[in-house]
């Protein structure tokens, strides 16, 4: 049984609520990929008027293309991306000009080109740069730097090295770079002194643009939800910068356990994710640097978000560590996590901030009950509620509790459509949602809208292909796939009047509009 939101760490809000999933880089727009502008303000618009109250999006880092843009493999768990950046609001500062920007390529609407994409939105950040290296307005800036000092330094000293040493990982650097010789970075710092300030204005940039857009969702009542991985790549800012934090080999500076899950149904050799496990503790006791990062990485995400997502939270309760030089995850262990000590610790840094634990997969009961005892919302997946029988825990009369976001389908899901139409779903899972939703399947999409409103879990999500059931051409992410994901785009036509007044009265009818005085709070 569930504690009482009085007993728990974090106490939550029992008001019924929705919202949509729909990563930044999806959003609509001329300049090929989803951006902090117009359409962001469009899009918050469009969910107040739908009867919205959330808008979830993946992480917000900077993406490699060398990883396939994926935002959970960024360079730095703090900077944002700098492809999110409207060159409209630059153009607005003075900071462009209208020739910049009067012959911008013909983009995909449907797709995001980043091969296209991110040397064209260079140019014109190189552009801006320059013409405000040129203006003598920097008070804000010089306000952000300092106040940002503690990961900006480093983020930007390490994507300037990065460009230096042909993209290499860090740990391939020279010997005196890779272990951070004070005079090695301060040789670097002056020598790159100009792309360094390159790398900084383009995260004022960001976060300046990000602030206004955070003030309009306040102020339109929709609380923004953002996504953490637990874990960072291990050719990250994060990593270089700290060391200590993290199990690395002390000749090579490569990462000597790394994370994963064991093998199970899905897979007989588990996943090696390669991350770099965290060095928890030090002489058996608590790391002070590491929970210190911890703390300023959670107390950067409550200034920019009102809800945060905690991917692999398992991962604080136990989590399978696998030596580096294992091909596959078979040979790894599970490694007793810090649990509760590390929630009471990061405290502060949150407070204010709702968090939900990523809890989908095989969980463990220790898993639940941590989560309980915090207080914390898990998830549900109405896509894995139909393929046992009436025993299954995604089953919304299974719920036995209100404190769960629950969706059709997760970034990592096929879209409701493409399952339905999948040849690999067994026709008996098919069969099973269409009694229960007591429906003939022509709009599936919707009968997983109606049957994740209907559930007592206090948060509805949809993503937006299945708000407008679309099928799996148009899907996110494809798990234990490296190429082609991420790339999704919405077409401004699809966003109709029609979707919304159906949004609207959906959200209405089943009692997910929250009143005016539970919107988000600055």
């Amino acid at each position: 049984m569930s504690m009482s939101p009085e007993k728990v760490l974090f106490p939550y809000e029992k008001v019924r609520r929705c919202g949509i999933l729909l990563h930044i880089s999806s959003l609509p727009g001329r300049f090929g990929i989803g951006q902090l502008g117009e359409e962001a303000e469009a899009f918050l618009q469009f969910l107040s008027g739908a009867g919205q109250s959330i808008w979830q999006f993946l992480p917000l880092g900077p993406t490699k293309s060398d990883l396939d843009h994926s935002p959970y493999m960024s360079s730095s768990a703090f900077a944002g991306n700098p492809l999110f950046i409207s060159p409209d609001l630059l153009l607005k500062q003075g900071l462009l000009n209208e020739e910049d920007l009067a012959e911008v390529p013909e983009f995909s609407p449907y797709l995001v080109e980043f091969e296209r994409v991110e040397p064209y939105l260079f140019s014109l950040l190189n552009r801006a740069f320059k013409n405000f290296s040129n203006s003598t307005s920097t008070e804000s800036f010089q306000s952000f730097c300092q106040k940002n000092s503690h990961w900006l330094d480093d983020y930007a000293l390490f994507m300037s090295l990065k460009e230096k040493y042909n993209e290499k990982p860090w740990y391939d650097w020279p010997d005196a770079m890779a272990r951070r010789h004070p005079d090695a970075l301060e040789g670097a710092a002056q020598e790159l002194s100009s792309t360094v300030l390159f790398h900084k204005f383009t995260q004022w940039q960001f976060f300046s643009q990000w602030d206004a857009f955070k003030s309009k969702a306040q102020e339109l009542g929709v609380r923004l939800f953002g996504d953490i991985p637990i874990y960072v790549a291990a050719d990250s800012a994060d990593v270089w910068a700290n060391q200590d934090c993290f199990e690395l080999d002390p000749v090579t500076l490569k990462p000597k356990y790394v994370a994963g899950v064991p093998p199970d149904y899905f897979s007989k050799t588990g996943q090696r994710w390669g991350n770099p496990i965290y060095k928890w503790k030090i002489n058996g006791q608590p790391n002070p640097a590491l929970y210190r990062w911890w703390s300023n990485r959670l107390s950067h995400m409550r200034n920019l978000l009102h809800i945060l997502r905690i991917d692999h939270f398992r991962g604080f309760q136990a989590y399978w560590q696998i030596p580096a030089s294992e091909p596959t995850a078979i040979k790894g262990k599970w490694v007793r996590g810090p649990g509760r000590f590390f929630f009471e610790q990061m405290k502060d840094a949150v407070e204010g901030l709702e968090i939900v634990a990523e809890d989908l997969g095989t969980i463990t009961r220790p898993v639940i009950r941590l989560r309980e005892e915090l207080g914390l919302a898990g998830m549900k997946v109405l896509m894995f509620a139909f393929d046992s029988d009436e025993k299954n825990l995604y089953l919304p009369h299974n719920y036995e509790h209100t404190n769960f976001y629950v969706y059709s389908g997760t970034h990592d899901n096929n879209t409701a459509v493409g399952w339905y139409l999948d040849p690999q779903v067994p026709e008996y899972a098919k069969a099973r949602i269409r009694r229960y939703a007591n429906s003939d399947g022509n709009r599936i999409h919707w009968d997983f809208l109606r049957l994740a409103y209907s559930s007592v879990a206090r948060t509805a999500i949809m993503p937006m292909q299945d708000v407008l059931g679309f099928g799996s051409d148009c899907r996110m992410n494809t798990p234990a796939t490296s190429k082609g994901n991420w790339r999704w785009r919405l077409a401004e036509r699809f966003i109709t009047q029609q979707i919304k007044e159906a949004l609207f009265s959906e959200a209405k009818f089943y009692a997910r509009i929250p009143d005016r005085k539970d919107s988000p709070k600055a």
